[in-house]
C-alpha cells in the first residue's frame, strides 16, 4: 500500500512539474508566408527561424499557406501573429492587422508590375494588345499579379473577364512567369521583385518571356501584425528585422532575398494600392 501511494505521489509530482514546465514555456511566434515569395527555400527558411529565435528568444514558427486568403484569413482569426503579405490584402484587412515592417529593394521600399509575354511576341506594348488573348494572374489579392493590371483594364473601360478570352489564376508568381513560357498564356501579370530573382536565379526561364511594361511605384509586400499581438512582440520582431543589416548572419539572409533590408515602412507607401482598389470597386 505505502509503495502504491508513493507511486502515487510520484506521479502526482511529475504531473505538476510537467504542467509548470508548460506553464513557463515562451509560446511560439506564428508568422505566415505564401509560396509568392519563398517557392522551392525550404532551407531558407528554416535557417531564418533559427536566427529570429536567437534574436527574440522564443520559438519561431513559420505557417506556409497556398494563397494570400488562406494566410489572411489565420489572421483575422488570430491563428498567425505575423505574416508577410501582399499590399492588397494589408489595405482591405486593415482593421485587422498593422504595418511591422517593409523590405528596401534596391534601395527603396517599392517595386512594380510587370506585364510579360512570350519571348516570341515582338508585337505587343501594352496590356491593350492582349485582347482575346488567354491571361494569367497569380492569385485574385495580389497588387502585382491582380489588381494592377486589372486597374490597367479600368482605365480603358474594360474588365478581365470580357477583355481576354480566358483568364486563370496560377497561385504564385514564378508559376505566372513559367505559364507565360510555356505558353499556355499569351500575357501574364507577375511581382517585378521576384521576375528579376528569377532573371538571376533561372535565367533559361525569364529569356522565354518579355517584359512588355512595368507599372507605377507601389509599396513592397509588407510584414503585418495581428492588433491582438501584445505591443512588446511586435516591437521585438520589428526591431529584429530591421537589424539584420547589422550582423554577418543577417546580411547573409538578406543576400539570399536580395533585399537591402527592412524599415519600419509608412502606411503611404500603400496609398496608389488603395486608389486602384477603389477605383475598381467603384465601377
Amino acid at each position: 500500500m505505502r509503495l502504491r501511494m508513493r507511486w502515487l505521489v510520484l506521479c502526482w509530482a511529475l504531473l505538476m512539474a510537467a504542467n509548470t514546465w508548460a506553464a513557463q514555456a515562451p509560446t511560439p511566434i506564428r508568422i505566415g508566408l505564401t509560396p509568392v515569395f519563398l517557392d522551392d527555400q525550404t532551407a531558407f527558411v528554416n535557417t531564418w527561424r533559427v536566427y529570429l529565435e536567437s534574436r527574440l528568444k522564443r520559438p519561431v514558427v513559420f505557417v506556409q499557406r497556398a494563397s494570400y486568403r488562406e494566410i489572411t484569413d489565420l489572421m483575422r482569426s488570430g491563428k498567425l501573429d505575423f505574416a508577410w503579405l501582399c499590399g492588397y490584402p494589408y489595405v482591405r484587412n486593415k482593421q485587422f492587422i498593422n504595418l511591422l515592417a517593409v523590405p528596401v529593394y534596391r534601395g527603396k521600399p517599392v517595386y512594380h508590375s510587370y506585364l510579360i509575354v512570350p519571348a516570341s511576341d515582338r508585337q505587343t506594348r501594352s496590356i491593350a494588345d492582349l485582347r482575346g488573348k488567354v491571361f494569367a494572374f497569380s492569385d485574385p489579392d495580389s497588387n502585382s499579379g491582380y489588381l494592377a493590371p486589372a486597374h490597367d483594364l479600368y482605365l480603358l473601360q474594360e474588365r478581365p473577364n470580357t477583355f481576354f478570352s480566358k483568364t486563370f489564376y496560377t497561385w504564385s508568381h514564378r508559376k505566372v512567369v513559367e505559364a507565360v513560357a510555356a505558353g499556355l498564356a499569351q500575357g501574364g501579370a507577375v511581382d517585378g521583385y521576384i521576375w528579376d530573382m528569377l532573371a538571376l536565379q533561372h535565367p533559361e526561364l525569364t529569356a522565354q518571356t518579355r517584359v512588355v511594361s512595368e507599372s507605377a511605384e507601389f509599396g513592397f509586400p509588407p510584414f503585418v501584425a495581428g492588433k491582438a499581438v501584445a505591443p512588446a512582440d511586435t516591437a521585438a520582431l520589428r526591431k529584429a528585422l530591421i537589424a539584420m543589416t547589422q550582423d554577418e548572419e543577417g546580411q547573409k539572409l538578406l543576400r539570399n532575398l536580395h533585399l537591402d533590408g527592412f524599415v519600419a515602412g509608412d502606411d503611404h507607401l500603400f496609398d496608389g494600392i488603395i486608389r486602384m482598389m477603389r477605383a475598381i470597386a467603384d465601377k
